[in-house]
């Protein structure tokens, strides 16, 4: 079985996990795993983690910076249900903002907002997801939670669509965060692309996309090469080397007396792969093994 990731450009119109189940089954993987999750609608970077590198990806959301950046446009002047062109249409009217409200509006929303997530979104509601509470047509309420926008900037407009870029916290909503820009410009809108081109710290450039991948699955080419080691994105965690008998102790278990500070550890054995531990008052404890 494989074990590693894969950055995917998730195309749009597929669900997260079913892009993830594709994955998992060219590379034999009987588990997987991602970082985030993109709309169906959406596309752009998804980190998926294959066999034991799904262990990993705690350690990596909390070694991140957690910044996301997006690409997203949308049209005003009707809403969905959904906030997105899936949805069916609630609201329409004939209010169109100019550029300089809308840029103006976008000024508005940068620093520490409070945001309500959509109610087709995967916010738990007592215990159940917003999503289906929302398609059995039940009226819910869902808080307001912060999140942070560190830069928001428009950036064309075509015909009736506009074009905007943003780098924003983890839990930020593209389609609450383009309703409440139109909001702020009187209208209403909804949004038709939405593309992450950024997650925490792994960039679109590095992404493959699905379908090249398949391609080389089925025509049996060589597309292992686009696997990525288990230790992926935890660069920032500093190394702990372990001779092999004090490695084979460490993972059964044992604690390793060590002088380094504490904090958590990259371990490795001739340089392969431990896993994470923790240092604890001078002994290095195992947090997960591979």
């Amino acid at each position: 079985m494989s074990s590693g990731w894969i950055i995917l450009d998730k195309p749009s119109g597929m669900f997260s996990r079913s892009a993830g189940g594709r994955i998992a089954h060219i590379f034999g993987a009987k588990t997987f795993g991602h970082i985030g999750t993109l709309d169906p609608m959406a596309s752009g970077v998804l980190p998926i983690a294959l066999g034991s590198a799904t262990k990993m990806i705690p350690f990596i959301e909390d070694v991140s910076d957690g910044k996301k950046e997006y690409l997203f446009s949308l049209q005003f002047g009707f809403e969905t249900d959904s906030l997105d062109i899936t949805g069916a249409e609630i609201a329409r009217t004939d209010i169109i903002p100019d550029t300089e409200q809308v840029v103006s509006a976008t000024k508005s929303f940068v620093g520490e907002i409070e945001q309500v997530p959509p109610a087709f979104s995967a916010v738990h509601i007592d215990g159940q997801r917003a999503y289906d509470l929302a398609r059995s047509g039940k009226e819910i309420e869902i808080p307001a939670r912060r999140v942070f926008i560190y830069s928001l900037d428009f950036i064309e407009k075509t015909d009736d669509t506009w074009t905007f870029r943003v780098v924003c916290s983890r839990g930020t909503y593209i389609r609450a965060l383009a309703r409440d820009i139109a909001k702020k410009c009187g209208t209403i809108a909804t949004v038709n692309m939405i593309r992450r081109v950024r997650t925490n710290g792994v960039d679109i450039k590095s992404a493959v996309k699905l379908d090249f991948l398949e391609n080389l699955f089925n025509n049996k080419a060589d597309f292992k090469e686009y696997l990525k080691p288990i230790d992926f994105g935890l660069g920032d965690i500093p190394v702990q080397n372990l001779d092999d008998k004090s490695a084979q102790f460490y993972r059964n278990g044992g604690f390793i007396k060590t002088d380094v500070n504490d904090g958590l550890r990259r371990v490795y054995s001739n340089e392969d792969f431990v896993g994470i531990g923790v240092v604890q008052g001078g002994f290095l404890r195992p947090k997960r093994t591979i």
